[in-house]
């Protein structure tokens, strides 16, 4: 069975652990509906990115 020949530090330990956070979305208000949206993507709802019509309105 292997066995580790020196103890890890905790240093070390948490150097590896440094990657595990969880990231935060990044939201803001939309200029037109005041309605929080991710940035750089498209609304689903009116269908707007950068205050221009790229997809058709759901009704």
């Amino acid at each position: 069975m292997a066995v580790p020949k020196r103890k890890t530090t905790k240093s070390k330990r948490n150097m590896r652990r440094a990657h595990d956070a969880l990231s935060v979305e990044n939201w803001v208000e939309d200029s037109n509906t005041g309605e929080p949206v991710r940035r750089h993507h498209i609304d689903l709802k009116t269908g707007m990115y950068k205050g221009r019509q790229v997809i058709e309105e759901r009704g």
